[in-house]
């Protein structure tokens, strides 16, 4: 469930942009820890995607829950805006063929002040123009170039769909630039992630990996690394390029990724940066 406030405030930053905002009637229902009951839940989503007059479909907050339904949410047909546990429906939006947004929801669009890097990423995307992202070196970084599609999200969720319909190895290009990010997990946990991605064959075929934030998420003193060197070790068999230190998580500064949709990723040694043109309508 999510705070009435973030919504009406998401509201009014939204239509003091100009565009127009409709509310799925079921939106601020709390059903224990969900927004709503399942049935409650898809039926907002069903007629979000079925309504000629939405352009775009902005959850409210993420959280738990998508799991329960996936299965049956019908195919994505128009872009999904969210981030964290709403990483199910950019999967499903993948396998549809449709780009979706990764990016803020209503509570930071709602108090982030006008000038935060994430509130102008999510107006200009929103605007139909292109991302563009410039990014100091990282000692870890591995230099490269590659075009590809980005894929993947929160970290836990990807893991939790490993082996159904809506898993990694599911779409129909191979060689995507995966996203990962994640929250309060523990750190031999991301490593068991990370090797379960490796071990089903996820990051042998990929062109890039992008490594966000990992909030409160504490280094383990018994590990033989620090959470940043798990995940590079466990793809250091492989020769894509990989960017550390994204700013994209579950932080203030959340920088919005058009998921499924072609991007260049250029690693040097002076930097990084990814570019992402708008994608196209699809009816």
């Amino acid at each position: 469930m999510i705070d009435p406030a973030y919504i009406d405030g998401a509201t009014s930053r939204l239509q003091r942009w100009g565009f127009e905002v409709s509310e799925g009637p079921h939106a601020r229902n709390a059903w224990g820890r969900f927004a709503g009951t399942d049935e409650e839940r898809l039926t907002d989503l069903r007629d979000a995607l079925s309504d000629p007059q939405v352009d775009l479909i902005l959850c409210s907050r993420g959280g738990y829950g998508l799991q329960r339904i996936i299965d049956r949410v019908p195919d994505i047909t128009k872009p999904i805006l969210g981030f964290s546990d709403i990483t199910a429906l950019h999967q499903l939006s993948g396998l549809n063929g449709r780009a979706s947004l990764h990016g803020i929801m209503c509570k930071h669009i709602a108090t982030l002040p006008d000038d935060s890097p994430a509130l102008r990423g999510i107006q200009q995307a929103l605007r139909g123009e292109a991302l563009r992202y410039n990014l100091p070196l990282h000692p870890l970084n591995r230099m490269g170039e590659c075009v590809a599609p980005i894929v993947g999200g929160n970290l836990s969720v990807l893991y939790g769909l490993q082996g159904t319909p809506f898993g990694l190895s599911r779409f129909s290009y191979q060689f995507p630039i995966l996203l990962i990010e994640d929250i309060c997990e523990r750190h031999y946990h991301i490593d068991r992630m990370m090797h379960s991605l490796r071990l089903s064959g996820v990051l042998a075929h990929l062109s890039g990996l992008i490594v966000g934030q990992f909030s409160d998420c504490d280094d383990d003193p018994l590990m033989p690394s620090d959470i940043r060197h798990t995940i590079y070790e466990a793809v250091a068999d492989y020769n894509y390029p990989v960017l550390f230190d994204f700013p994209v998580g579950h932080v203030e500064d959340n920088r919005p990724l058009w998921l499924h949709s072609s991007a260049r990723l250029n690693i040097t040694p002076d930097g990084a940066s990814l570019e992402i043109p708008c994608p196209e309508k699809k009816s």
